[in-house]
Order: C-alpha cells, then sequence, then structure tokens
C-alpha cells in the first residue's frame, strides 16, 4: 500500500481503462456535454432579453440546478446496474 497525502492507493486494484471505445465514449460525452451547455447559456440569454436585464443566476438558483446537476450525473452513473443488486 502507498500513502499520499489522504489517498492510499492499492496497486492491485488500479486498472487502465483503454479499450477500443473509450476514446469514442469520452468524445460523444464531451460534445454533449457542450451543446448542453450552449444551450442552457442560449436559453438563459434569451430570457434575459425578453426581461431586459443582464443575464443573472441567484444563489437559490444556482444551488437548484447544482443539486440537479449531480442528481442527474449519479444517475448516469448508475446505468446498466441491476436492479436486484
Amino acid at each position: 500500500m502507498e500513502y499520499q497525502g489522504n489517498l492510499i492507493v492499492e496497486q492491485e486494484q488500479l486498472e487502465v481503462v483503454d479499450t477500443p471505445w473509450t476514446t469514442q465514449v469520452l468524445a460523444i460525452g464531451a460534445v454533449l456535454g457542450a451543446v448542453t451547455g450552449l444551450t442552457a447559456a442560449l436559453l438563459l440569454v434569451q430570457r434575459s432579453k425578453k426581461l431586459g436585464e443582464r443575464p443573472s443566476l441567484e444563489l437559490g438558483e444556482g444551488i437548484k440546478l447544482g443539486v440537479l446537476v449531480f442528481g442527474l450525473l449519479r444517475n448516469v452513473a448508475m446505468l446498466g446496474e441491476r436492479a436486484d443488486k
């Protein structure tokens, strides 16, 4: 076992994730993330133009958005897991 600050790493448990489809999945995820972010920004700009104000995000809205994003990421991470576990 190797100790690095607060991180303990067991060398036997490390796996290199390098399969033929890994790069493709990462690229698709990056593109989808960029498109989603751009769409969100465009919607924010459209809303601001309708209201005649500068785009702003209040603390409460930011927290709600953050919780929603983390929930989405959690659900994505759980994709493919069996229900009987």
